[in-house]
């Protein structure tokens, strides 16, 4: 098991920024042994723009506050891989904890409000993090990250006519294993008489070399056939922890 390191910390970070982008300074906050949030100091002027990266894991907690010397900045943080902010400082009062969706770098960023830059002001900041929780957590007395139901159907019924229990393994780089009873049985108690289904990217095989798969992404949700007579849909969040 792997828990997330982090460093109490109250200074400018140590390693010298590298540009990202016009007016944008990137950081990685690297966390000390043994401890869990760090206390950042910095200050940006005009459109400078601060990017504070931290990796973490899905299911663990980020909290994050920013107190400045100028109300007209804010924090935004962006989650791997998007521009698109799961937590916006200017309509959180600059205080944020939330859980995280998925596994990698997420970017704290420190800016000025478009008029305040555009004066030129100036602010100093100190900005707080912490990532708590233990991203491989498991439901206690299996080996599953997470179990519940999915909508399910078998031969000619309805799609989703049915719930089928399921249980998730969850793996590293959005890998994951998902474990189906059939419908009225439970994945922790009739483990059995279980269909594994895995998850890598975009591709869902069986463990059962025998079994054909066959897929389509719909939004959030994963529509699985198995030979082309079981049926599930499996939200995003199952595989991801979202």
């Amino acid at each position: 098991m792997k828990y997330m390191r982090a460093a109490a910390i109250v200074a400018a970070l140590t390693t010298a920024p590298a540009l990202f982008g016009q007016g944008i300074r990137q950081q990685r906050v690297n966390f000390k042994p043994g401890t869990s949030s760090a206390v950042l100091s910095g200050a940006i002027k005009g459109d400078e723009t601060v990017d504070y990266l931290l990796r973490a894991r899905a299911g663990q907690t980020m909290q994050v506050a920013l107190k400045t010397s100028n109300g007209a900045s804010y924090f935004n943080v962006l989650p791997p891989g998007s521009e698109a902010a799961i937590a916006i400082g200017a309509n959180l009062g600059n205080q944020w904890t939330g859980t995280l969706p998925k596994d990698g770098d997420y970017r704290i960023r420190v800016f000025l409000m478009r008029s305040a830059a555009r004066r030129n002001e100036t602010a100093k900041y100190t900005l707080s993090v912490s990532v708590t929780g233990r991203a491989d957590a498991k439901v206690a007395g299996t080996s599953y990250h997470a179990t519940g139901t999915v909508p399910c159907s078998v031969g000619p019924d309805a799609a989703g006519s049915a719930r089928c229990s399921f249980g998730v393994i969850r793996g590293e780089g959005g890998k994951a294993e998902v474990h189906l009873a059939s419908p009225g049985f439970d994945v922790t108690v009739h483990k059995d008489q279980l269909r594994i289904l895995r998850f890598e990217g975009n591709t869902v095989t069986s463990a059962d070399v025998k079994e054909k798969v066959s897929v389509e992404r719909q939004g959030d949700n994963w529509s699985i056939s198995v030979n082309g007579f079981h049926h599930y849909t499996i939200p995003e969040a199952v595989i991801s922890g979202g």
